[in-house]
């Protein structure tokens, strides 16, 4: 990495590297300081490393080698914000699906095939039975409401719907929708 920061930096600067020798020295303990900026990526952390060491070069002259520390960790640590932030942005990567896992889309064919299983459980029922389902689980009355609409004492329909719901079970495991 060090030989191709320097080979990129010469060629761009067409000099010998002994003015700037410098910042090489700079190079290993800003890899140290990136790394986990960049979850310990280390392929990541030199490309922050070496965008840090253009930018230092590109201003070597104004830096003074006793300052330049903590200028270039300054600088390493802005790259590695912006380089997260752009990843953050770019297209997520792909997780491959399971297709046990696709959600089940609704087309309202399942709803009526539901109801009409269920409508049909429902008029295998008794007359009695089936108006005390009727008034508890579809017009959601209480057992008293029940009661008095029907005419009959509560505890009446309590055991009604014991039993109704009981051949209800029964009737839909005939057609095959519950297991006995």
């Amino acid at each position: 990495m060090g030989a191709v920061w320097r080979t990129s930096v010469m060629a761009l600067s067409r000099c010998d590297d002994t003015d700037d020798a410098w910042l090489d020295s700079h190079r290993a303990p800003l890899i140290g300081f990136v790394l986990p900026l960049v979850n310990g990526d280390l392929q990541a952390a030199e490309d922050v490393v070496q965008e840090t060491m253009l930018r230092g070069w590109q201003h070597s002259t104004e830096l003074e080698p006793e300052r330049a520390k903590s200028w270039l960790h300054a600088v390493a640590r802005n790259i590695a914000i912006s380089a997260y932030h752009r990843r953050r942005r770019s297209r997520p990567r792909e997780v491959p699906l399971d297709e046990n896992t696709l959600p089940h889309t609704d087309d309202g064919v399942d709803r009526i095939s539901d109801a009409w299983l269920l409508g049909t459980a429902l008029n295998s029922l008794r007359p009695a039975h089936r108006a005390v389902i009727t008034e508890l689980f579809y017009h959601r009355k209480t057992v008293a409401e029940a009661a008095a609409l029907l005419g009959i004492p509560e505890g009446t329909v309590r055991s009604r719907c014991f039993y109704a719901l009981r051949a209800l079970r029964a009737a839909l495991e005939k057609q095959g929708v519950t297991r006995p």
